[in-house]
């Protein structure tokens, strides 16, 4: 069984930083690319990055470029999500994703 479980979101002030991390399993981890999105209250739901099953070549929407990192280590089997200078607008619920499968979400606001 796929699984996809998020952590690392809470509440942060803004200019903060937060990780955010994806434990994968029930699938070989390294040959899938994966991704993360997210979704806010009233908002469509907005995918954020992508990277490649090696971890090379990220990609970003530009709404996150230059503050956002996507990376993963395919040793842990974990996608990250490093999240700097956050804004309130980046409040939302962060996803992970692989095609065919997404996890839960972990919960990240951005509030002083």
């Amino acid at each position: 069984e796929v699984q996809l479980v998020e952590s690392g979101g809470g509440l942060v002030q803004p200019g903060g930083s937060l990780r955010l991390s994806c434990v994968a399993s029930g699938f070989t981890f390294e040959n899938w690319s994966m991704a993360w999105l997210r979704q806010a209250p009233g908002k469509e739901q907005e995918w954020l990055a992508f990277i490649n099953g090696a971890g090379d070549s990220p990609t970003y929407v530009d709404s996150i470029k230059g503050r956002f990192t996507i990376s993963r280590d395919n040793a842990k089997n974990t996608l990250y999500l490093q999240m700097n200078n956050l804004k309130p607008e980046d409040t939302a619920v962060y996803i992970c994703a692989k095609r065919g499968a997404r996890g839960q979400g972990t919960q990240v606001t951005v509030s002083s």
